[in-house]
């Protein structure tokens, strides 16, 4: 399958790897130019492009940006296919995005972004921390492997998306319609909580819309706070953030 992936931050980069190593055509591109992105993305054959090339020729295309940078793709995906698949890795945090009042008053985030980029997008890899991400893939069928939601109005692209995410090494879980994506996003009992499939189900039912706003502003206050003093111990900090985000969002 050929890739694009726009984006080679902590996410992107371990997509990047991943996908490539499982034998897909993958290029990866930034905002600052191939230059700017590690060698080391491109061991397993992904080749660093400008950001004008990323969109150009692929069956699906990752978008691994913040979320506040999605208005600034829209030119460069006019060369996307129809057929081709956008999954948004992307999440909404205020105090670093700005404010997108429409979101804040209840759109969920993806559909802003496919609003945004005039294109439906599946919403996958959003919910796992880098840390887990990078450190916790495992093969098919290991005992307590972690889930990854993924959430999608065409099941084409849903579909694909979540045979994407099993080959990063995480159990894909259908996690419904773009609509229902909210239940997935920052603050919500799925989020960064570094749950099995089986746990997948109730604690996306369990999500309330109503307070996981307020939930994501109040904890990221705390978490810049925390982690200030956190980093300084030398302890696995991965690790640590599932658990604070267990105790919080759960």
């Amino acid at each position: 399958m050929r890739i694009g992936i726009l984006g080679a931050g902590s996410i992107g980069s371990t997509v990047t790897r991943r996908l490539s190593q499982a034998g897909h055509d993958v290029k990866v591109a930034n905002s600052r130019g191939p230059e700017t992105i590690d060698s080391s993305l491109c061991e397993f054959g992904a080749r660093r492009v400008e950001a004008n090339e990323v969109a150009a020729d692929v069956d699906v295309l990752i978008t691994s940006i913040p979320f506040n940078k999605m208005p600034g793709i829209v030119a460069l995906i006019e060369v996307l296919s129809a057929k081709a698949i956008i999954i948004d890795t992307s999440n909404y945090y205020p105090h670093r995005d700005g404010n997108v009042p429409v979101v804040d008053a209840g759109q969920v985030e993806s559909g802003w972004v496919s609003e945004v980029l005039g294109r439906p997008v599946v919403k996958a890899w959003n919910a796992i921390t880098a840390q887990s991400f990078a450190t916790k893939a495992t093969p098919s069928g290991t005992e307590n492997r972690i889930a990854i939601p993924v959430a999608g109005d065409d099941a084409v692209g849903r579909d694909v998306a979540m045979r994407l995410v099993e080959e990063t090494g995480f159990d894909a879980f259908d996690a419904g319609s773009i609509e229902d994506s909210w239940r997935q996003q920052p603050a919500s009992p799925v989020y960064c909580t570094d749950l099995t499939r089986e746990e997948m189900p109730a604690a996306l039912a369990a999500a309330d819309k109503t307070s996981v706003p307020r939930i994501r502003d109040l904890s990221m206050a705390l978490l810049i706070e925390k982690t200030h003093s956190y980093t300084k111990t030398g302890d696995r900090f991965g690790d640590w953030l599932v658990e604070f985000n267990r105790v919080i969002y759960m």
